[in-house]
């Protein structure tokens, strides 16, 4: 698998088996960055999600693996870098240990990215989603109707299945084999909750890990417009009540609580 130097990191050898997928749409100026700061990986991909910029090109340059999703969504451009590892697979790689998920805007400090995956090298967890409520983020980096819909949701997934998160990270790193078992669907805003759901249905060893967040480089193309929030809200709904009523919550945790926040 090809690397991203950036800075060290513990586990150096384990960190060749990590794969981390950053979905991009229109993020040429916020990418360099985001693959400068990163720790060295076994592999990045960047999936192109229709950008009109030179999203891609700038990838490319940094050393990234490079697929293109035209279908918009989310969701979309994590299913299109999941199904670039299974062909990486198929092609007679080695899968991943661990697959990560980071935004591509530099809103998160990829330099977690060792403490969102070490816990599961370490193996106390499966599982490791960010929460960025924790510790107060950077001045106008989550607007009060994104810390509502946030806190919102992570109230009602508790009514629902049991287990107390505190945010819907995109920051998150998953067992690869769990990963699997999740069979993950969504296409756009409903995949962070999903992959919540599921990973608590399934029984997967939960951890939060607080992590600091700035304000994004360009303009959100969720919680930047009304149409983005109201949409981004009607389907944070709708997804709890898909996968989680729908699933079931047997193997929601007795107490309602999480690994974390740590």
């Amino acid at each position: 698998m090809s690397g991203v130097l950036g800075s060290s990191a513990e586990h150096y050898d384990l960190w060749d088996a990590v794969t981390v997928v950053i979905p991009a749409l229109n993020e040429e100026k916020s990418l360099p960055l985001v693959l400068s700061d990163m720790p060295r990986v076994g592999q990045v991909i960047v999936v192109d999600n229709g950008s009109t910029d030179g999203t891609a090109a700038v990838a490319s340059r940094h050393g990234a693996t490079v697929v293109a999703e035209p279908r918009r969504g989310y969701g979309s451009a994590c299913l299109r870098g999941l199904a670039a590892i299974e062909a990486s697979i198929r092609d007679g790689n080695a899968a991943p240990e661990v697959v990560a998920f980071l935004d591509a805007d530099y809103s998160d400090h990829p330099q977690m990215l060792v403490d969102v995956v070490t816990p599961i090298l370490d193996d106390v967890a499966d599982f490791v989603v960010s929460s960025r409520l924790v510790q107060p983020p950077d001045p106008g980096a989550m607007p009060p109707h994104s810390r509502l819909g946030n806190r919102l949701a992570c109230f009602l997934m508790r009514l629902v299945i049991g287990h107390r998160y505190t945010d819907l990270g995109p920051l998150r790193a998953i067992r690869y084999e769990s990963l699997q078992r999740l069979q993950m669907s969504d296409t756009n805003f409903g995949w962070t909750i999903e992959m919540q759901i599921k990973a608590v249905q399934h029984g997967l060893r939960i951890q939060e890990v607080a992590v600091p967040y700035r304000c994004r480089i360009g303009k959100s193309k969720i919680s930047g417009t009304i149409r983005g929030s109201l949409c981004a809200g009607a389907k944070i709904l709708y997804s709890i009540a898909k996968y989680g009523w729908a699933g079931g919550s047997m193997h929601a945790s007795a107490d309602g609580r999480s690994n974390g926040p740590i």
